[in-house]
């Protein structure tokens, strides 16, 4: 199931980074984070991992699972 994870849109908006920024950090191609972020295809493990890493976040929260963004630390 592919899942458009507007969480992420939406951080990387508010973080005033573009889709080539942000593919940039996380060491990918433009085209493939794209597809990632419209939902074309799956975010793998790893990368939800250094987004939430990025955004200090956790990968619940990326998921929807929770509304709480700060990690426990």
């Amino acid at each position: 199931m592919i899942l458009k994870l507007q969480r992420i849109q939406n951080l990387r908006l508010d973080h005033d980074l573009t889709i080539k920024a942000m593919s940039e950090i996380l060491g990918l191609h433009r085209d493939v984070y794209s597809r990632y972020e419209k939902g074309l295809r799956d975010f793998p493990l790893d990368i939800l991992i250094k987004v939430a890493d990025y955004f200090n976040c956790s990968v619940d929260y990326l998921l929807e699972r929770t509304n709480k963004m700060a990690m426990n630390k």
